[in-house]
């Protein structure tokens, strides 16, 4: 593990890393307080810090402030290197952000009983914001697709029409429904049912692009995001979407199957309400399925497009 030592007594500083080295640390020896600053600043910034309190430029103290400003979800463990042992200035020292700090002359059993208190509370703090994230990603992500759940693409599609009404650009909403899916969970049953699911989302992903986002609202119904876009190139990229699973093989135990999507894209500039771009998208969906299904029905400032009819019979 790397251990910043900001110290600027070059015998100090020397004898810190000769014993960071023999017990298996990284040491990153600076002599002052900006040069510190500038180091806890980057992406693989040390975990643990030995901070004196007095250095030319920033102090160990202004150090501290600056780390604990940066609010960050896995913040370093930082101790401080320190002459003065009365009681004030060890609750100033805590109080700028410091996790821990230690009298000079310290003897080196104490040093490293605390490093390794700091290690234990990293490998904790760790642990729980990896927890987090994954609770996080259960929140917002169905567990057979991967794809984000209804609570999750609800939550960013609010997000972009909110920034499509900030930035007065157009956002593309497209409503997908798997064409006869019942007749798949009929015929191959539940299983084939999921696996094309599955199977679907990997194809859909593939083809979006990165900022564009992909959810699963419930059953065989799934929403398409496209912030930010033309309409012909939208219109293309949903049409390519459905040409794409059109072609897609689908293996079950009895034989492969294919499927077909019918889309319901509507356009906002995000002076409307989810419910009303979901209402639109939906009743969109509607005219593709009357249609005869496996069609994409763009409608584009209350104007729709008539639908190419590329309907095909499921095995």
């Amino acid at each position: 593990m790397k251990v910043l030592v900001a110290e600027d007594d070059l015998t100090s500083r020397s004898m810190l890393v000769n014993l960071l080295t023999r017990w298996d640390y990284e040491p990153v020896a600076v002599d002052n307080g900006n040069s510190a600053w500038d180091i806890m600043e980057q992406t693989d910034a040390p975990m643990l810090a030995l901070l004196d309190w007095e250095m030319p430029g920033l102090n160990g103290i202004d150090v501290c402030r600056r780390v604990r400003e940066c609010n960050s979800e896995n913040p370093p463990y930082l101790i401080i290197l320190t002459v003065k042992g009365e009681t004030t200035s060890i609750v100033k020292g805590l109080d700028s952000g410091a996790n821990d700090y230690i009298t000079k002359p310290y003897n080196n059993d104490e040093l490293l009983a605390r490093l390794r208190t700091g290690q234990r509370m990293i490998k904790l703090q760790s642990e729980l914001v990896t927890a987090k994230q994954a609770l996080a990603y259960e929140a917002t992500h169905d567990a057979l697709t991967g794809a984000l759940n209804r609570r999750g693409i609800l939550s960013r599609l609010a997000a972009e029409i909110t920034r499509a009404r900030r930035n007065r650009r157009p956002l593309f909403v497209g409503l997908c429904d798997i064409d006869y899916f019942k007749k798949i969970n009929d015929q191959y049953g539940h299983q084939a049912g999921d696996r094309v699911l599955q199977k679907l989302v990997t194809a859909l992903q593939n083809e979006l692009r990165e900022y564009d986002l992909l959810g699963r609202l419930g059953g065989e119904e799934f929403l398409i995001v496209a912030p930010e876009s033309m309409a012909v190139s939208v219109e293309n990229l949903y049409e390519r979407l459905r040409h794409k699973v059109e072609c897609l093989s689908f293996p079950t135990i009895a034989d492969d199957l294919q499927i077909t999507l019918s889309i319901g894209v509507v356009e906002t500039h995000g002076n409307v309400t989810i419910d009303n771009v979901l209402a639109e998208a939906d009743a969109a969906l509607y005219r593709a399925k009357r249609s005869g299904r496996n069609n994409v029905v763009v409608t584009l400032v209350g104007i729709e497009k008539d639908p190419v009819d590329h309907s095909v019979s499921l095995p």
